[in-house]
């Protein structure tokens, strides 16, 4: 063994540091340093928020069939413990004694902005933790897009039924 592996000289996060003026051992990035593969300068994408703070209202990605399934698809892995497959509120975890979170089918949660959702998904609210490590950014506006889906397939009127369809329903 090299005994002199077992202490290296090194500052941790947040030290004071004698070698530079400003004291802090923490150093900011070189001026005009732009990061690669991550600039995220897209605040609506990447914050859910506008350039003032405030949630978004509509999702700023393309809403299609496949970004829908892929929704569908986390939401089921990350979400549907807690919130159920159909985001009542009810699923397994609440069954074995967790608190319940809120069912998406009321009416205060279908009015929030899809900004809101991707916030919460992101950063966690009261029971529910942060995912902003497990789940992608596009996912992420995936999952919103299919939790707006389960809530207007829950809360749907004869206004939302394809015309082609309507006759079907009506004629019962």
């Amino acid at each position: 063994l090299i005994p002199d592996m077992d202490s290296q000289p090194k500052y941790d996060a947040q030290e004071e540091s004698l070698y530079f003026k400003d004291g802090s051992a923490m150093r900011p990035p070189v001026e005009g340093t732009v990061p690669v593969n991550h600039l995220n300068d897209d605040i609506a994408f990447f914050k859910g928020k506008n350039k003032r703070g405030a949630f978004i209202k509509e999702n700023p990605q393309n809403i299609t069939l496949p970004f829908l399934k892929r929704g569908r698809e986390r939401f089921n892995i990350y979400c549907s413990p807690c919130h159920s497959r159909v985001g009542d509120g009810n699923g397994i975890v609440v069954k074995k004694g967790y608190l319940p979170p809120p069912t998406f089918h009321s009416d205060r949660l279908r009015k929030v902005e899809d900004g809101y959702i991707f916030d919460v998904i992101t950063n966690g609210v009261r029971n529910m933790p942060s995912y902003a490590h497990q789940i992608p950014v596009q996912d992420r506006w995936a999952i919103v897009a299919y939790v707006r889906a389960l809530q207007r397939s829950q809360n749907a009127s004869i206004k939302d039924v394809p015309e082609e369809l309507k006759e079907k329903i009506t004629k019962k």
